[in-house]
């Protein structure tokens, strides 16, 4: 294996992990799978395709047109990546200390509610696509400054989707194998790996930041 073809590998395991972490499916199958518990297997599958379907486009359309929406609003990547930095931190310690979001807390009467459309929310969005997802397509291409490290990128979100389509409609025989201390253990790996990443994210928005404002 070559040089070229090793960076290339990394990049992409950086950008799966990263994506992975911050989507969580399998911090997010159990919510998943309790707002679908009144329907059945074809139609919890035809619902999981389309919410990560849904999340996908949310995602492509922020990576390739958050560039556009930051300088229609005077914003810099830099500013961006510490408010992410932040979001990432957040989320982490959530995830460390195995809770989840009060979007993905929903009672019977609300899933009842949402049950028509709940692919697109909240599934779709925010619990596949959320700040954490966005904020990190919006980065990472920013950062691909080379078009195959753009398909790269490309090709892990495809594959992040896929594989959380893939939980979602096993999501019954996962939690049954890992049980609800597996499941806890799981969420808690995932948030720490969100904050490390949360840390990198901050200062590498700090750091240009403070140049520009001491000169140097």
């Amino acid at each position: 294996m070559n040089p070229a073809t090793q960076d290339l590998l990394t990049v992409a395991l950086l950008y799966f992990a990263s994506f992975f972490s911050l989507i969580n499916p399998l911090g997010s199958m159990p919510v998943f799978l309790t707002m679908t518990s009144n329907l059945n297997k074809k139609e919890r599958s035809r619902t999981a395709i389309k919410a990560v379907l849904t999340a996908f486009i949310t995602l492509m359309i922020f990576a390739f047109g958050g560039q556009m929406l930051f300088q229609f609003f005077g914003i810099s990547v830099d500013s961006f990546r510490v408010v992410g930095g932040i979001i990432f931190f957040m989320m982490g310690y959530d995830m460390l200390n195995a809770r989840l979001s009060s979007l993905k807390n929903l009672n019977h009467d609300e899933v009842k509610d949402y049950v028509d459309d709940i692919s697109i929310t909240p599934l779709g969005i925010p619990m596949i696509a959320g700040p954490g997802a966005i904020t990190n397509s919006i980065v990472l291409m920013q950062d691909s400054e080379t078009l195959t490290m753009k398909l790269v990128l490309i090709a892990v979100i495809v594959f992040t989707m896929l594989l959380t389509l893939a939980i979602y409609i096993g999501g019954s025989t996962i939690v049954k194998f890992l049980g609800e201390t597996g499941n806890k253990i799981m969420l808690k790996l995932m948030g720490l790996i969100v904050m490390v990443i949360a840390v990198e994210f901050f200062f590498a928005g700090l750091t240009p930041i403070l140049r520009n404002i001491f000169g140097v």
